[in-house]
This record gives structure tokens, C-alpha cells and sequence, in this order.
């Protein structure tokens, strides 16, 4: 009996992904092209590897057990890689990243910058993508590095994944400069509206945490996820906002000011990758580097201290 290994690589992504459809973007290929390799590997082994029915694809007995097999030989292709790599010193192939906007622009773009400088051969692909469904699409295979933002011990690594801390970012609470006065603490913030995340987002769960902290409930006038809407919302003197210092690293916006408000806490930035029993691929483990060089070089440009306040009054 020959069996084509290529095949048994078709099956675990199969049974990674969940069904034919779902693993086709993972391969690279058409659906239609994994069905027919599924097909062919079953006339070369002479069992049914799936069982089709009208709702969907699960795998047989033999098909499990073939698709571990498929994942055995997946995890030495990463290691003959690694293994040319350390023989050659070139590193190459295709590396998908997954990451919300504010790391894109200060992270990920300057990461993929250097990866074309030191290693050409590494095929980069970006991808706008966060919460449940990234952490998913990790999982799953069809995204190799995800940039995470998550509070300490707020959101548990997925089983079966690793994660390299990036960068702490802290938070900042931002007023319009047409209030005309600086809040000094949240009680002067208590009855003011506010421009709030998401319910999954980081910033929401960060206002929540200080409305529990200080004893108030912030009035949610408006909910927007991403940073430069926030602030411009805030300029637009709409509301205050939780907003992480990497959304201010170019400067405050005019209308926006920054309180001295402290005790906020912060979220972290850590690259997550798919655990593997010998380690990641090269090119994933120099992407990752790359990333961790980009947010050694951020971190001075986020501000630890305190933006200077609005003024009624111009400085002497």
C-alpha cells in the first residue's frame, strides 16, 4: 500500500479546520482540490476517512487515527526545516500575522520592515484581525503569529499555543479640552458621558474595572472600537475615554487632553503563536524576534508619565 504523505497532510487540516471547505484557504487550495485529495487517499488506502453527511464532514475511526499521523509528519517537516535553516542561515516561507490597528501601525509594520531587510525569503502576509475569531483562526492553522492585547490574567493562553511578551501599554483617561477643566479623580468624571469599547474589548473591561474600583457607573453616550474614532469623538467634546498610551504615541490630538489620573493599570501586548513539539519554524521564531524588536524600539515613544493636563490658563 503507498501512501502519499501530501494526503495525510490534506486529512490533518481537514480535522484541524474542521471541515474541507475550512481547510482549503489553510492548503492553498480550492475545495473542490481537497476533496479530491481526500478522495484519492482513500482509494490508496481503501477505507473511508470521512463521513459525509448532509450537515457536514466528521472523521472515521481510520481517518483520526490518519490524520494524526498527518500532524506527526507536519511537526518533522517544521523540524527539517529548522534543521536547513541552522545549515544554510536562510530563513523563508510564508508568515501570516494577525493584529488589531494600533499594533499593525507601531509593531507589525515595522517588524515586517526589518524581516525584508534581513531575511527576503520570509513571504509576510498582514491581516486586521482580533478577539474570538483570530484566536480561532490561530488555532486552527490559517494564521501563524497573533498579536493579542489582553489585562493580566484576564484572557488564558489557548491550550495548545505559546505567547512572547511584546509590550505594556498604559492606560490613559482623556477629556475634550472644551470641558474647560481638568477631572481629578473619577468622582469629577461621575456624571460625564463617555465613549466606551466594545463589551469584549480591553478598554471597556478597563473602564469597568475602574467604575467598580472608584464606586460610579460611567454613562456609555456612545461605543466605538477603534482609537483614532475614540479621539476624535473626544475632541469633538462627546466624552472621556479609556485609551491605551500606543494610541497617543504620536501626540494628543487638538481638542484632546490627557488627565493625571493615575492607577489605571494597563494592557499588555504578547505574539502568539501554534505550539509545537520542537519548537516554531524558523520563520515564525524570526518573525517573532522581529516583533520583539519592534516593541523594545516602541516603548520609549509610549508615554509612562502623565500627558500634561488641559490648562484654564496658559502656563507662566
Amino acid at each position: 500500500m503507498e501512501i502519499d504523505p501530501r494526503r495525510l497532510r490534506v486529512l490533518w487540516a481537514v480535522a484541524r479546520r474542521g471541515g474541507v471547505a475550512a481547510a482549503a484557504p489553510l492548503l492553498h487550495l480550492t475545495p473542490s482540490a481537497v476533496s479530491q485529495q481526500i478522495a484519492q487517499l482513500e482509494r490508496e488506502v481503501g477505507v473511508a476517512v470521512l463521513d459525509r453527511a448532509p450537515r457536514g464532514v466528521t472523521l472515521t475511526e481510520a481517518g483520526r487515527r490518519l490524520a494524526a499521523t498527518g500532524e506527526r509528519i507536519e511537526a518533522e517537516l517544521t523540524e527539517a526545516r529548522r534543521v536547513i535553516s541552522a545549515l544554510t542561515g536562510r530563513v523563508a516561507g510564508p508568515v501570516t500575522i494577525a493584529a488589531f490597528p494600533t499594533a499593525i501601525a507601531s509593531l507589525v509594520v515595522p517588524a515586517v520592515r526589518a524581516l525584508a531587510a534581513e531575511h527576503p525569503a520570509i513571504e509576510p502576509r498582514v491581516v486586521e484581525l482580533e478577539g474570538d475569531l483570530a484566536l480561532r483562526e490561530l488555532t486552527t492553522g490559517t494564521v501563524d503569529v497573533l498579536i493579542d492585547d489582553s489585562e493580566p490574567g484576564n484572557v488564558p493562553r489557548p491550550a495548545g499555543t505559546e505567547s512572547v511578551a511584546l509590550l505594556s501599554d498604559p492606560y490613559r483617561v482623556v477629556v475634550p479640552t472644551v470641558w474647560q477643566r481638568t477631572p481629578l479623580s473619577f468622582a469629577d468624571l461621575a456624571q460625564d458621558p463617555w465613549i466606551v469599547g466594545p463589551p469584549c474589548s480591553a478598554v471597556r473591561r478597563a473602564l469597568d474595572r475602574l467604575a467598580d474600583e472608584h464606586g460610579f457607573r460611567p454613562l456609555a453616550a456612545h461605543e466605538c472600537l477603534e482609537f483614532p474614532a475614540v479621539l476624535a469623538l473626544v475632541a469633538a467634546g462627546l466624552g472621556a475615554a479609556v485609551v491605551p498610551a500606543l494610541a497617543l504615541a504620536g501626540g494628543l490630538p487638538a481638542g484632546v487632553a490627557a488627565t493625571g489620573l493615575s492607577g489605571l493599570g494597563g494592557r499588555y501586548l504578547s505574539a502568539m503563536h501554534r505550539a509545537y513539539r520542537t519548537g516554531a519554524s524558523p520563520a515564525i521564531a524570526v518573525t517573532i524576534s522581529a516583533l520583539m524588536a519592534a516593541g523594545r524600539a516602541v516603548a520609549p515613544a509610549v508615554p509612562s508619565g502623565v500627558a500634561e493636563p488641559y490648562r484654564t490658563t496658559p502656563p507662566a
